[in-house]
C-alpha cells in the first residue's frame, strides 16, 4: 500500500524537495498546503506562489488556509495522512497538528542544525562569513526548529557566492537528501538524535532598516552583509544625501587610516571606502529610480569624488544566540 504523504511549503527554495518526494517509489502525494496567493510583481496582481503554481500542475489537492486551524486537522484526518513533509511553509503549527500523520511531521531546514534555527539560514550563514551550511531534515516538534535530527547533507560556501546563488544550491542539495532520507525513514532506519541546545543560534525574518550599513564595521563583514541581503531588502548607504544601493563587494586586508566611510579611490576597477577595519571595494552599484549596475558604467552617469564620506547606519543583527521577539506584520 502506498505511503499517504502530504507536502506543506511556500518558498520555490522547496521545490526540488518537493519534486523529490512526490518522484518517490511506494509515495502517493495526497495534499500539499502552501500561503494563500498575495499580490506580487510591479502591478502587485494577485498570484500564487511557486509551490501553489507547481501542486497545480500537477493536480495534486491543494489547500491555501489563512491560518492552520482545527478545519485544516480535520482535512489531515481525512485524507489519512502517513507522513507530512514540510519547507519553507510559513505558518506555525499546533501541538494537535503535530499529531495527526502516522510518522509525524518532518521539516527539511536550511542548515546544520542546532546552528541557524528560524527564518532566515541562508543569510544568517553568509552574514557570518561561514565556510559551510547544510540543510538537516529534522522530526517537528512545537519548539522553533528544535526537534530531532534525522539526517543532514553539508554544502561548502564559497566566498563570492550570494544569497540568491546559495539560495539556489541549498535547494538542490535539500532535493538530494529527500531522495535518500526520505525512503530511509519509511524504512525504518533513521534513529532520531537529539540537538545540543547549548550550540543552538537564532536568525529572524529580514526587514526593511536591515539594509543599512555600518562603515566602522571591518570590511569583510561588510562584504558578507551585502551578500546576505542581496535583492530584498539589499544594502544601501548614504552619499551625499543620495541613498545608494551596493549590489556587489569586496574585502581588502589593505591597512588604512582614512576615517571609515571614506571614498579612498573610484575608478572602472571600484570604488573603494575606508572601513573600520580594511577596504571595501565596491564593483555594482544602484542610484536611485536606476538599474543596478558595473562600477565603471555607474561612475559614468553618478559623479564621486575622492574624500567624499559615506554616512554609516547602524546595522542590526541578523544572528542571535537567543530567539528573536515574534515580529507582527
Amino acid at each position: 500500500m502506498a505511503v499517504r504523504v502530504v507536502l506543506l511549503g511556500s518558498d520555490p527554495i522547496a521545490l526540488p524537495a518537493f519534486e523529490a518526494v512526490a518522484a518517490l517509489s511506494g509515495v502517493t502525494v495526497v495534499g500539499v498546503w502552501s500561503q494563500p496567493d498575495r499580490p506580487s510583481g510591479r502591478g502587485q496582481t494577485i498570484q500564487p506562489n511557486a509551490v501553489a503554481a507547481w501542486s497545480a500542475q500537477k493536480c495534486f489537492p491543494l489547500f491555501q488556509p489563512d491560518v492552520f486551524d482545527a478545519g485544516e486537522d480535520q482535512r489531515l484526518k481525512d485524507l489519512n495522512v502517513d507522513l507530512a513533509v514540510v519547507m519553507a511553509y510559513g505558518q506555525l503549527l499546533r501541538e494537535s497538528t503535530l499529531a495527526l500523520p502516522r510518522l509525524g511531521f518532518v521539516n527539511l531546514h536550511g542548515s546544520l542544525l542546532p546552528a541557524l534555527r528560524g527564518a532566515t539560514p541562508v543569510e544568517g550563514a553568509l552574514a557570518l562569513g561561514l565556510t559551510e551550511t547544510g540543510i538537516t531534515l529534522q522530526q517537528v516538534v512545537r519548539k522553533l526548529d528544535a526537534g530531532p535530527v534525522l539526517a543532514t547533507h553539508a554544502l561548502p560556501i564559497s566566498t563570492d557566492v550570494a544569497r540568491e546563488a546559495l539560495r539556489a544550491e541549498m535547494g538542490r542539495v535539500a532535493g538530494q537528501l529527500s531522495a535518500q532520507a526520505i525512503p530511509a525513514l519509511l524504512a525504518g532506519k533513521l534513529k532520531p538524535q537529539p540537538q545540543d541546545e547549548s550550540k543552538a543560534t537564532y536568525t529572524r525574518r529580514l526587514r526593511r532598516e536591515d539594509a543599512a550599513l555600518d562603515f566602522s564595521q571591518p570590511a569583510s563583514v561588510l562584504a558578507d552583509r551585502i551578500r546576505a541581503l542581496e535583492g530584498w531588502p539589499g544594502s544601501t548607504c548614504l552619499l551625499d544625501n543620495v541613498r545608494l544601493k551596493i549590489g556587489r563587494a569586496e574585502a581588502s586586508a589593505e591597512s588604512v587610516s582614512s576615517e571609515p566611510g571614506t571614498v579612498l579611490s573610484a575608478d572602472a576597477t571600484g570604488l573603494c571606502v575606508a572601513t573600520g577595519t580594511g577596504v571595501l571595494r565596491i564593483t555594482e552599484l544602484q542610484r536611485p529610480g536606476g538599474k543596478m549596475l558595473p562600477v565603471a558604467s555607474f561612475l559614468a552617469g553618478f559623479k564621486v569624488t575622492v574624500g567624499a564620506q559615506f554616512v554609516s547606519e547602524p546595522m542590526p543583527a541578523l544572528v542571535g544566540s537567543r530567539p528573536f521577539p515574534r515580529l507582527v506584520d
